[in-house]
């Protein structure tokens, strides 16, 4: 198995998802068909959870995003929750504008509902969240 890296567009966000447990989300999340573009890196990540590194790290910064992506972004997360009821480390870093109060309550959102550790990190909007 290989990285899992899907290029950011105007509607899709940059993902990377790597073998060394370090998973990367950045950017908007709009596709028009979410099936194709998110199919492909949940079926990695499922791959991935078979035999997961001791840690698993996803980093999440969007913009935005739809709903058909937020279902998607909920089924990585619930596979996360799996790997960390199978006695693995994981946690998620949240990363939102100062300015986008609607991000983080998102993300309180998502935390709510896994038990997976979020780490929120609020960031300007001059900063970026983190680099890549």
């Amino acid at each position: 198995m290989t990285e899992f890296l899907r290029e950011a567009t105007l509607q899709t966000p940059l993902i990377i998802f790597n073998i060394d447990g370090v998973m990367i989300i950045k950017g908007r999340a709009i596709p028009d068909n979410p099936e194709p573009f998110w199919g492909d890196a949940l079926a990695w990540f499922d791959t991935y959870s078979e035999n997961p590194c001791q840690t698993t790290v996803f980093k999440i910064d969007l913009e935005y995003f739809n709903i058909s992506s937020s279902k998607r972004i909920l089924f990585l997360l619930y596979k996360l929750n799996e790997i960390v009821e199978r006695g693995f480390e994981a946690k998620v870093e949240w990363y939102y504008r100062m300015s986008d109060e609607d991000m983080y309550e998102v993300g309180q959102d998502y935390a709510f509902m896994v038990k997976v550790p979020f780490e929120f990190k609020e960031y300007n909007d001059q900063d970026m969240a983190f680099a890549i």
